[in-house]
């Protein structure tokens, strides 16, 4: 079980307010906890155990929001600390589950191992616990519940673990300890997160790849995007529609797709078929992009590496002139050179980094830019051997040099802090020969 909070600001990391601000430490809870449920999925590899995430200060569509779907979310409920945990191992009984191991979110340090030796651990002993270096626990796990370790305790305090060892004892049970490690609660502490974040527990061989595909009044294309990935892969297909009028989504579920809806915006809807992905991967798919046939093979690849957080594929247009050649030239290049992919080019990225900052944010343009930009704060962008090939359509249909144009001031804009929907309509104006809306046309986003 692991305990957690709805990361809402003002309410989570309080102590670390005054460093990171309000906003800021419900960033950290959040990320820290899309950490923590990393490593423990990793364990599960292992261990044939159950995975329930228990939370407080929200409702389940929050933790949804925040982490995805997971096997089982489950409300704390009322009550201290302590009565909620044993609330929880009691709950545990009542289904037959024979150890029960609990963990927070505030120890970036528990790993795989660390879970796997509790576990071990309950084999022969009572009870074990995972001490903090502040005088708490970081993980207690136990073979049947035991009120007494709960009741009377000032959560908080420094004499939790020497108290909580003391009742077990008297208590008569065995007791393992695991090794000491630190939380992160207070502003000297963000140094062992800084440390922590970057460790990464490693892919799987076969990690499932979720393909998130944003569409608006795409009937006319959908069809064979989906007929060709089914035709690469089994990986699921999750079509975040934004209000089609066309009949886009109806296609879409007919060919087997999972289909979600949000309010119109590249941003949202990839931000909702997030929620719903099961993948350990997230592949983000314009509709009028076609992956090449290893591109399974490809991203597995590239995040072998726990330093690599994402990536994109090379750029390509469906277009036979000379001018589209030297225009994917210049697109790979930056896109090699500076780390810096843009949407069209497929982006993917592990899913508990893509979870742990929150997803896209959602602005009216340059939503995969501001992406990219904040992913190379937490670890390599690479770009894959392979290309995506797009369609040339919003060159042909609002001519070349002007979507070159457009493209780099957009970029500019951006960058000296314009406001996205006023970018947006601003881009939309200067492309206005495009008879295509901003969605399908890809008329309100920078591509390159």
């Amino acid at each position: 079980m692991l305990f957690t909070r709805v990361p809402r600001a003002g309410m989570v990391k309080t102590r670390l307010i005054p460093v990171l601000g309000a906003a800021g430490a419900a960033g950290l809870q959040r990320e820290m906890t899309a950490h923590a449920l990393a490593w423990t999925r990793t364990s599960l590899r292992i261990v044939p155990a159950e995975l329930e995430i228990r939370f407080t200060g929200g409702t389940e569509d929050d933790m949804r929001r925040c982490l995805g779907p997971a096997e089982s979310y489950t409300p704390q409920g009322e009550g201290d600390l302590g009565a909620r945990m044993s609330r929880a191992f009691e709950a545990a009984e009542r289904e037959g589950i024979t150890r029960t191991v609990v963990i927070g979110s505030d120890c970036p340090g528990l790993d795989a191992n660390g879970l796997l030796t509790a576990f071990e651990r309950l084999n022969d002993h009572d009870l074990v616990l995972g001490p903090a270096r502040d005088g708490g626990y970081y993980l207690i796990g136990l073979r049947s519940p035991e009120p007494r370790l709960f009741e009377g305790i000032t959560w908080g305090e420094t004499s939790v673990f020497e108290e909580t060892l003391v009742r077990a004892r008297a208590a008569g049970l065995r007791v393992a300890l695991l090794d000491p490690l630190r939380d992160v609660d207070e502003p000297a502490d963000l140094a062992v997160w800084r440390e922590q974040r970057g460790r990464r527990p490693p892919l799987a061989d076969d990690a499932i790849i979720a393909v998130i595909v944003p569409t608006l009044d795409e009937a006319g294309r959908i069809g064979s995007l989906l007929e060709h990935l089914s035709a690469l892969s089994t990986a699921q297909v999750i079509v975040a529609d934004g209000g089609s009028r066309d009949g886009t989504a109806r296609r879409a579920r007919e060919l087997g797709a999972k289909v979600v809806t949000s309010d119109a915006g590249r941003a949202q809807q990839m931000n909702a078929g997030a929620v719903e992905a099961q993948g350990d991967i997230l592949l983000f798919l314009h509709a009028d992009t076609l992956l090449p046939d290893t591109f399974e093979k490809d991203i597995r690849s590239a995040l072998q590496d726990p330093n690599v957080v994402g990536g994109a594929f090379r750029f390509a247009l469906d277009a036979a002139e000379r001018r589209f050649r030297v225009l994917e030239k210049l697109v790979n290049w930056r896109s090699s050179r500076f780390a810096l992919p843009y949407g069209d080019q497929a982006l993917f990225v592990r899913a508990d980094v893509f979870r742990g900052l929150g997803g896209y944010p959602e602005l009216a343009v340059m939503e995969d830019f501001e992406l990219v930009r904040r992913l190379k704060r937490r670890g390599r962008i690479v770009t894959a051997g392979t290309a995506a090939r797009t369609s040339a359509r919003l060159w042909r249909s609002s001519g070349f040099l002007r979507v070159m144009l457009v493209n780099q001031l957009t970029v500019l804009a951006h960058l000296a802090g314009m406001r996205s929907d006023r970018l947006a309509r601003w881009r939309r104006k200067l492309l206005a020969r495009s008879p295509l809306p901003p969605q399908t046309g890809q008329s309100a986003k920078p591509t390159h």
